[in-house]
Parts: C-alpha cells; sequence; structure tokens
C-alpha cells in the first residue's frame, strides 16, 4: 500500500505540473506589440501614450536596472471564439520564485486608467468572460525593470547612479487565448488535496480516502483532452472535497493582505507605482469575488495612490465603503518602533488615523506591524491612548534563540497599559494559504486548550501582486475541509473580536517585544539616524516656539500645512527599512538629501517665530527650547543666561596628559588621549574603574550570518582591537566658559579626532568624535568601563525608560547582547550611577566582570558606526561627527535632564528683552514633551507631557495666558475622561497627578 500511495503522488506530480496546468489556456495567438523606452525616470501615462513606439516581439531585451518600458499591445479576438472566455497573458520575463523582487507591470487602456497589474503570479488581463469575437484589444503596459537584489551580495545595482545600462529581462510571451474554467477548476481541487495529502499522516484514514479519490480523477482524465474530461476528473473529488472539517479544527481567519516596504531593495519612488500595480489588482478581484477582503495598512500609501492615480483612490474609497477594502494600523507607515522618538510615535497615529478619518470617515481599530524589528515597551500605552485595540505582530517568529510562548496575549507597556496581541502562528505574513502554512499555523499555535483561532494575511507583497484567485479558490475549499484548519476569509476586527471573546483573560506579557536578530539596525547607516533624530529636535523646536508666537504676536500665522509636511516626511522616514539601515544606496542618498532640506526648513520656521518674540533690540538672547531650566534661562523661554560660579580650567596632568576641572567635575586625560579619571566632586566618588580608560575607540570585526545591514551576531566580540594609537594630543580650549583637548588618531584606512570638553557649571563630560571612515565590514565602539555594581541599566524610551538586565542568567537575557537606548543609558548602584548621552547613537552593550580587588566594573559601550556591503556596499563611509556626553553621579531625572539639553542646543538671538514661557510645569519628573496648536486650527494650545522618572508625580501646569478650559484628550485631541488632569484653579493653574510613565495630553483653550 505505501508504494501504491507513493506512485499515486508522483503520478499526481507530474500530470498536474505537466499536462492539467498547461492545459488551462488553449489556442494561443500571439498579440501585436510595440515598445517605448522612456528615458530616465517614469513618466506620466499621458507621455507614454503619445511615445514614438517601435516593434518588438517575444525574446527581446528590455530594461536596464530602475529604468521603465512601455509596451503596446494590440490585437482582436478571433470570431469562432464567441462564447468562450478570453484573457491575455503579458509575460513581461518574470522569475515565479521570485514575486515582488523583479519586474512588474501595469496594463493601462487608451485612455489611461489602470485595468490592473502584472506579476510573476498574476500575468493575465480578462478580456471576456463570454467572448462576442472581434473585440479589439489596446493596452499599454508599464513595464518596470526593477534589478534583483535579494542574493545578499554587495552590488551598485542599488542606486541608479551607479547601476549598469545591460538589458535585465527578456519578454517572454504576449498572447490572446482560451481560458479553460473546468481545467482550472480542477487545477484547484488537486492543489488543495495535494497539499492536504503532504500533511496527514501515513496511518491517518484521511490521507487513505483522499488518495484513492485522487487516483480515480487521475484515471477519469484523458491526457490527449483534459478540458473535454476534467469536469469527469472533478466529479471524482466531490466527496472528499465536501468532507467537513473536524469540530476540534483549527480556526484561521484569513486576511487579504500585501505587505509592501514603503522603501527597501528599491527607491521611494518605485514603491509609488508598486501600491498602485497591487491596489488596482486588489479592486479588480474584488470586483469578481464579493466575499474578498483585503486589508492595507500605511496611510502614506494610500496618500500617494490619492495623489498619482486618482481614478484608482475613488475605485478603493468605493471598495472601502462596501466593506471589502480595509485601512489597518492606524500609522502613517509600518515604522520602526526601537528608534522613532516619543512624539514621532505619537505623530505616526495622529496623521495615519487622521487620514483615515478624514478620507473614509474609518477610526481604525487595531495596530498592524508585521514586520518591524521589535517593539518598543512604550507601545502599548501610545496605542492605547490613540484608541486602538488590538496589535498584530509576525516579526518575533525571526527570533533566533528563544521561542516566543504565545501567539495571542496581552502585551504590557512601561506604564502598566495592556492591549490585546495577537501574533499569527503561520510564521508569515504572505501566507499562500497553502496546506503546508496552515497545517503549521494549527499545529504551532501555542493556545490550544484556550483558544481556538489564529489570523492569517494571505498574498504575495512586495509588489508581487498581492492575493490571487487561486489563492482564494482555496480559501473556499478549505473553509470546512476534513484534515484541514476551518479557513473563513474576514476582516482583522472580526477576527480580534472573536478571539478577545474566546480567550479574554489570555496570559500577560510586560515589557519590550525585542527580537533577536537584526541587532545591527540601531546602528547602519548612522547619518540616515542622525536625520531622523536631529529632524524630531528641530520640529519640538519649531512647533514650541511658533505656538509661542501665535498665542503671543499679533498677526503671526501658525505654520500649519509647513508642519504636518514637514512631519510627514520625517514619519515616511521612519519606515522600518529606511530609520533601521537596512535599504539600499539609492534610499539613503535620498533621505540624506532629504533631511537637509527639512532642516533648512525647519530653521528657517523657528527663526521666524523666535524673531517675532525677540523684538527689536540689541540684548542677547538664549533660547531654551528643552523641557527644563538650564544656566537660569526657563523652559520654553528666552533670557540671558546665568554666570556659572566656577570657570573650566586645563591643566598639565603629571605623567602626561591634561586635567579639566570646573568645580564639580575632575576629568583627566592620559597622554594616550583616554579618560583615565572622571570624579564627581559633590560626591566624592570616581566613575570609572580602576586602572581602566573611558572613551575607549574600540573595534571588532563584523560579518554577519546573513544580513549584513541587519545584524551584528554574538562573535564579533570574540576579536576586539582598542583604538590608542594617539597622531597628536592637544589643548584646544583654555577656559574660562570651556575647556577642552583634542586628540587625534589614525587606524585601518581611516581616522579619528575627539574632542574632551569640560563646561563652567556642567555635570557631564562633553565627547565629540569626527570619524572619517573607510573601513569594510568592521564594528566601531566607545567603551567607558564605570566602576559601578549595576544589575540592570535604564535605557530611555519613548516616553521613560526600560530596565534591562546585565547578567546573562537565562538565554533571553543573554540574547540581548545588543540593545536599543534612545538619548540615554544609565548605570547604577543604590545612591549612585551614571549616564551616557547620545545625539543620535541607538546601539549599546553593556557586560560586566569581577576585578580583582572585589569590585565590579560594568561596561557601557557606544555603537558608533558599521559598515557593511549589503544592500548598501558603500554604508556610513565618509565623515561624520557624532556627539556623546559622559554625567558621572547622575540619577534617572539628571539623565532626562541631560540627554534633552544635549539633543536640544541653545539658539541665541538678539532682541528687545526676556521672552516668557507659553507654559510652565513645576515638577522636573513630569516632562513637556510637545507645545503646538491644535489640529482643528481653532487656536488652542496642545500640551503633551509625561512623568519621566517611573513614580507618581504630582505638578500644576502652568499656562502664560488666560485660560477658559483644560481638557484632557487621547492623542488625536479629542476628549477623554480625565485621568491625570484637574480642574483648574481661579488663576488658571492646572493640577496634575500623574502614574508612572503616564501620558497626558491637555488641551488648553485660550480666553
Amino acid at each position: 500500500m505505501h508504494d501504491d500511495r507513493s506512485i499515486i503522488e508522483q503520478r499526481l506530480r507530474r500530470v498536474l505540473g505537466e499536462r492539467i496546468r498547461p492545459a488551462i489556456r488553449s489556442r494561443p495567438l500571439p498579440l501585436t506589440v510595440a515598445r517605448w523606452d522612456a528615458p530616465g525616470e517614469p513618466v506620466p501615462v499621458t507621455e507614454a501614450l503619445a511615445a514614438p513606439y517601435t516593434p518588438c516581439a517575444a525574446g527581446d531585451a528590455w530594461g536596464p536596472a530602475w529604468g521603465t518600458t512601455w509596451f503596446k499591445v494590440t490585437g482582436a479576438v478571433p470570431a469562432d471564439w464567441a462564447g468562450r472566455t478570453v484573457e491575455a497573458v503579458l509575460d513581461l520575463g518574470f522569475d515565479r520564485m521570485m514575486p515582488g523582487f523583479q519586474c512588474e507591470g501595469l496594463v493601462h487602456r487608451a485612455d489611461g486608467s489602470e485595468v490592473k497589474a502584472l506579476n510573476p503570479y498574476n500575468d493575465w488581463v480578462r478580456v471576456a468572460d463570454r467572448a462576442a469575437g472581434g473585440e479589439r484589444i489596446e493596452w499599454y503596459v508599464e513595464a518596470a525593470a526593477n534589478p534583483v537584489l535579494v542574493e545578499h551580495r554587495p552590488t551598485t545595482e542599488g542606486d541608479r547612479l551607479t547601476s549598469g545600462d545591460r538589458p535585465l529581462y527578456r519578454l517572454a510571451r504576449m498572447d490572446l487565448a482560451l481560458f479553460e474554467t473546468e481545467v482550472w477548476e480542477l487545477v484547484q481541487d488537486l492543489d488543495v488535496l495535494q497539499g492536504l495529502m503532504e500533511q496527514l499522516g501515513e496511518d491517518d484514514a484521511r490521507r487513505h480516502t483522499v488518495l484513492r479519490a485522487v487516483g480515480s480523477a487521475l484515471d477519469e482524465l484523458d491526457l490527449d483532452d483534459v478540458p473535454g474530461t476534467a469536469a469527469a476528473a472533478r466529479a471524482r473529488l466531490t466527496g472528499v472535497l465536501a468532507a467537513p472539517a473536524h469540530a476540534s479544527a483549527h480556526r484561521i481567519s484569513a486576511v487579504g493582505h500585501a505587505h509592501i516596504d514603503s522603501a527597501w531593495l528599491w527607491p521611494l519612488r518605485e514603491t509609488v507605482r508598486k501600491v498602485s500595480r497591487t491596489a488596482s489588482n486588489m479592486v479588480a478581484l474584488m470586483d469578481e469575488h464579493p466575499e474578498f477582503v483585503f486589508a492595507m495598512s500605511q496611510a502614506q500609501q494610500l496618500d500617494w495612490i490619492k495623489t498619482h492615480r486618482p481614478e484608482l483612490f475613488e475605485r478603493i474609497k468605493k471598495k472601502i465603503a462596501e466593506g471589502q477594502f480595509v485601512p489597518v494600523g492606524g500609522m502613517w507607515v509600518e515604522s520602526d518602533t526601537n528608534m522613532v522618538g516619543g512624539e514621532a510615535m505619537v505623530r505616526q497615529f495622529l496623521y495615519g488615523k487622521k487620514f483615515f478619518l478624514e478620507e473614509f470617515g474609518i477610526d481604525t481599530k487595531g495596530v498592524w506591524l508585521p514586520d518591524s524589528f521589535g517593539y518598543t515597551a512604550a507601545l502599548p500605552q501610545i496605542v492605547r491612548l490613540a484608541g486602538n485595540q488590538w496589535f498584530l505582530t509576525q516579526k518575533i517568529c525571526w527570533s533566533q534563540t528563544n521561542r516566543f510562548p504565545h501567539h495571542t496575549f496581552w502585551w504590557e507597556g512601561i506604564d502598566g497599559s495592556r492591549v490585546f496581541t495577537h501574533f499569527p502562528p503561520v510564521d508569515t505574513y504572505n501566507s499562500d494559504l497553502g496546506g503546508a502554512q496552515l497545517a503549521h499555523a494549527a499545529r504551532n499555535y501555542r493556545e490550544k486548550g484556550r483558544g481556538s483561532r489564529s489570523l492569517v494575511p494571505f498574498g504575495w507583497g512586495d509588489g508581487g501582486g498581492g492575493p490571487t484567485r487561486e489563492q482564494l479558490a482555496r480559501a473556499r475549499r478549505q473553509r470546512d475541509l476534513e484534515g484541514s484548519p476551518r479557513v473563513e476569509i474576514e476582516r482583522p476586527d472580526a477576527f480580534f473580536d472573536k478571539a478577545r471573546a474566546e480567550y479574554g483573560d489570555a496570559p500577560v506579557w510586560a515589557g519590550e517585544l525585542y527580537l533577536e536578530l537584526h541587532r545591527g539596525t540601531y546602528t547602519s547607516q548612522a547619518k540616515t539616524k542622525q536625520g531622523n533624530r536631529r529632524s524630531e529636535s528641530l520640529l519640538r523646536e519649531a512647533e514650541l516656539w511658533a505656538a509661542t508666537a501665535a498665542v503671543r504676536v499679533p498677526g503671526f500665522a501658525y505654520p500649519y500645512e509647513d508642519l504636518e509636511r514637514l512631519w510627514k516626511t520625517v514619519l515616511l522616514h521612519q519606515f522600518h527599512d529606511i530609520l533601521p539601515g537596512s535599504s539600499i544606496a539609492w534610499v539613503h542618498r535620498e533621505a540624506r538629501e532629504t533631511y537637509a532640506r527639512v532642516a533648512e526648513e525647519l530653521r528657517a520656521l523657528t527663526l521666524a517665530a523666535q524673531t517675532a518674540l525677540a523684538g527689536d533690540g540689541e540684548r542677547e538672547l538664549v533660547f531654551n527650547c528643552a523641557p527644563h531650566t538650564r544656566r537660569g534661562v526657563p523652559a520654553g523661554g528666552a533670557d540671558l543666561p546665568a554666570p556659572a560660579p566656577q570657570p573650566a580650567t586645563v591643566e598639565e596632568r603629571h605623567g602626561g596628559g591634561h586635567v579639566l576641572a570646573n568645580g564639580r567635575l575632575l576629568v583627566e586625560v592620559d597622554g594616550r588621549g583616554l579618560i583615565v579619571s572622571a570624579y564627581d566632586l559633590e560626591q566624592g566618588r570616581e566613575s570609572l574603574a580602576p586602572g581602566r580608560a573611558a572613551n575607549l575607540l574600540q573595534i571588532h570585526p563584523d560579518f554577519p550570518n546573513m544580513w549584513d545591514a541587519w545584524d551584528v551576531e554574538a562573535f564579533y566580540r570574540n576579536k576586539v582591537t582598542d583604538l590608542d594609537g594617539l597622531d597628536t594630543l592637544e589643548v584646544t580650549d583654555q577656559g574660562p566658559d570651556a575647556c577642552s583637548v583634542t586628540v587625534t588618531r589614525s587606524f585601518g584606512s581611516s581616522s579619528v579626532t575627539q574632542t574632551i570638553g569640560l563646561r563652567a557649571g556642567a555635570k557631564t563630560v562633553d565627547l565629540v568624535t569626527e570619524v572619517d571612515w573607510h573601513e569594510t565590514e568592521k564594528f566601531l565602539k566607545a567603551a567607558f568601563p564605570l566602576d559601578v555594581k549595576a544589575e540592570r541599566t535604564s535605557s530611555e524610551t519613548q516616553f521613560g525608560h526600560v530596565q534591562r538586565a546585565t547578567h546573562t542568567n537565562t538565554s533571553w537575557e543573554a540574547a540581548r547582547f545588543e540593545i536599543c537606548a534612545h538619548r540615554w543609558i544609565h548605570a547604577a548602584e543604590p545612591g549612585w550611577g551614571t549616564a551616557l548621552l547620545n545625539d543620535s547613537t541607538y546601539g549599546h552593550d553593556v557586560t560586566r566582570e569581577v576585578r580583582p580587588d572585589g569590585g565590579q566594573t560594568t561596561t557601557v559601550r557606544l555603537s558608533l558606526l558599521r559598515a557593511p556591503r549589503y544592500p548598501d556596499p558603500e554604508t556610513d563611509q565618509g565623515r561624520h561627527t557624532l556627539r556623546h556626553a559622559l554625567a558621572p553621579g547622575a540619577g534617572i531625572g539628571d539623565a532626562v535632564r541631560e540627554g534633552h539639553a544635549l539633543n536640544l542646543p541653545e539658539r541665541v538671538l538678539r532682541g528687545a528683552g526676556p521672552v516668557a514661557p507659553l507654559l510652565s510645569v513645576d515638577n522636573d519628573a513630569v516632562v513637556v514633551e510637545a507645545v503646538k496648536l491644535a489640529e482643528d486650527r481653532g487656536g488652542d494650545v496642545i500640551v503633551r507631557l509625561y512623568e519621566s522618572r517611573g513614580g507618581r508625580a504630582r505638578a500644576i501646569l502652568t499656562p502664560g495666558f488666560p485660560l477658559a478650559a483644560a481638557t484632557e484628550t487621547d492623542l488625536l485631541e479629542r476628549p477623554l475622561p480625565p485621568t491625570a488632569v484637574g480642574a483648574p484653579t481661579p488663576s488658571g493653574a492646572v493640577p496634575l497627578n500623574l502614574r508612572p510613565f503616564q501620558i497626558v495630553t491637555v488641551r488648553l483653550r485660550r480666553s
């Protein structure tokens, strides 16, 4: 019997592949094809329609990398095909192994309107369900010659400036053909049963039943007349396809999806076309299949369609109204969540949900983030404050070391907020709904016995065309099929409603969802990360001063449109393959150019507001955008700075080097240019481990096992070189306001200049590292061995901080050998600690060791630069300026204050006199994150603040203007029942009472 089964399976594979599938289309008739190669970048459809076309044929080469070729396709349906189903097959030269990562096409009618897209598994266009005969065809195919860049090899084809001009593709086939419907249906029947048999056990009775039915169907089939005998063959399969699933069968909610990275192995401009191609396929599929539901995230992508394909956008709006096309996610893009700043994460939801509300009248309920590289512990609170009820991710299944223990669970954030979360056990966000994937989902589901259902996103992503009619056929056949999970196509909200009703007491996971992979994304493409951090800071400044001027200066207009446009630009570049540094060279080149333009515009907006506030005069005013007073200048105000109590001095050090002091810190730099002492004079304590040097640059080999720009592997630590060779060491500033020494070093093909400075009155050692970086596959770190026995470190994240163990007791801790921090990381023992601050560095690692004297050294290292070669072979090459600071004796509150100060520099402007803050808060633990005018443009002031130290905090918010009302709102500025905001006093002060890490948004109406 075993041999009989094997023979039937072998027979099925051959007959299905060699005879039945090819018989789906018969009597092929070549179409007439002409071409026009667009010069340079893509052109509007109207220009392409009017272009001069020249004849071409199947086999012709086309498409240098990133080029666009337009094919004009004409023909007529033969008269004797009347009454038959007719399709065109338009194969651009597809490789069916890599849908989404190669050439793609979009078919237009002669009037320029879209028909549908062409992809490896969707290379057809229906001409007529029942032809009349004689129908004329005239189509224009916009074919994109996107290069194949998935081989994980260094390539210059990742930028149009360096790519070659050789043709990449050959036109394969452009034919008319008869579509044999019964043969197609037979293929779908056999495809599902083949997948089912492969998943059933050898001794499963159901497997034997299916095998016999398949063998009988093949016997019924005449291989010389497949179309004529397909119906009879199908009849032999009716019984096994009608057998219902077991009552206990796993239930799958299938959601059509096409995960499209907003940039990755293609530039942003190509994503604009990718989303139009996929969306055109989806609305066409919906016309034929009213049961089909398709979920699309990323408001930015729908906004691109609105801008570039308005006719398609109107078709999408109609399908949204009918419930088939479902906006999900509520974010501007599927952003990274590790490195995005707090206010920027808020704006992802504000502008994403605002778009869906304004365009479609839909308030999305969930967050759809399948592919981001780990998820911040601050996210649950942000998700809930944005009005969302559920969260979906997939990427955690990529973790290398530990298997995540849940698929359905409550995720708890740093403030205690919880969001109902699902992690689909199918382990892909591009399912084909085949038997192997559905069986894996059922077997893999961790909640067996408590829950019974999971969600499966299905469809080809990244421009692969989305769900196909074949996938819908699989869903229909597996809706209630013995031996298979039950499959129902439905909206994501429906799944989450059912899952929560069934399993509302799901387990709780507290803290970050750390991805045990792709840890190099905290460091790769330093200039992209720097551009993001500085843009976030500049946006804060521009909004604060523009809001202050709009309230204080008659006639000053708040720049609503400019600020929203700039925010959306920054939000787009926080996409999870741009900000993490894992896109091609073209993407990051454009990002650098974009960030420069954003910075220029924001500085101009800030200067205009500050000039209006300062008035005419010659007094030198310091504008302080930081949320804390510094040098006597209030937060959010401008004034003359207070003098420092003691000057900064620099002297020669015995034994070589220099000593910097300012009455608060005493810093020794030895003859190698390394910091060997950072002494806290106020608390009488040394911050550095005895005999160890800080600000020590170290370099490692960096050649991960696969994902170059994405990964660093733990074995990189096995070899390290200390960069302590000295070229020069000199004093560059001698006080009294500041003093500094500068050291230069050379290593490999690179050089570095480091300035170590101390400002009068400061409690931080300022560090500026300028690197001319020309290494390959190397990892540059800066080490700070601290004399602290730290059981854990605290790292800033959005609206608070996360604590991580410094030990490696379990595989979970050991897997966190590279971690992400925002503006600071803090290591402490009870009563004393030290913080390391940065202006754009995210990657860190922390190790600890016991010294011979019995003390413990906690070494914190900042990850400065990498040099992976894929997908951008020139990653990080060139000059970089990185700013850091060491803060001995710092507590968490000090780290928060100094981190903001480093990232929000003072601005000096001449004016008439002091500028009072627009509002103030009397407790430094309560940090003002943003001050702006309300989105509805009614003139109300919005202030967003949070408790920053992890404890409860009372504070008084005092507006600097007459107050009519204070209302607590959600992140979309909609009223909420008050949780932290009390009734204003008669004088207009607003009492606040915040929980640990609570985010509060207050709307202040002026009287």
